[in-house]
């Protein structure tokens, strides 16, 4: 008996060298991105960490309450 063969198997294209040259193109602009974002949300949180940290030490900042401001009369 035969094996089945897969019917995407068979007619497969192959792609062109200037394919080849653009997958690797996108792949390692992607990995440079994603590197990035990655870099990018770490400072982030660690900024964020660093904030809430400060911002609990500290007492609250206090309103003044300003005196109203006189205004002109029109003559």
């Amino acid at each position: 008996m035969r094996k089945a063969i897969p019917v995407d198997k068979v007619f497969k294209p192959k792609p062109s060298q200037a394919e080849l040259r653009v997958d690797a193109t996108t792949r390692a602009a992607r990995a440079i991105i994603s590197e990035e974002v990655n870099a990018r949300d770490a400072k982030t949180e660690r900024l964020r960490a660093a904030r809430l940290a400060t911002e609990a030490t500290e007492a609250p900042p206090i309103q003044k309450i300003s005196a109203k401001k006189k205004t002109s009369r029109k003559r």
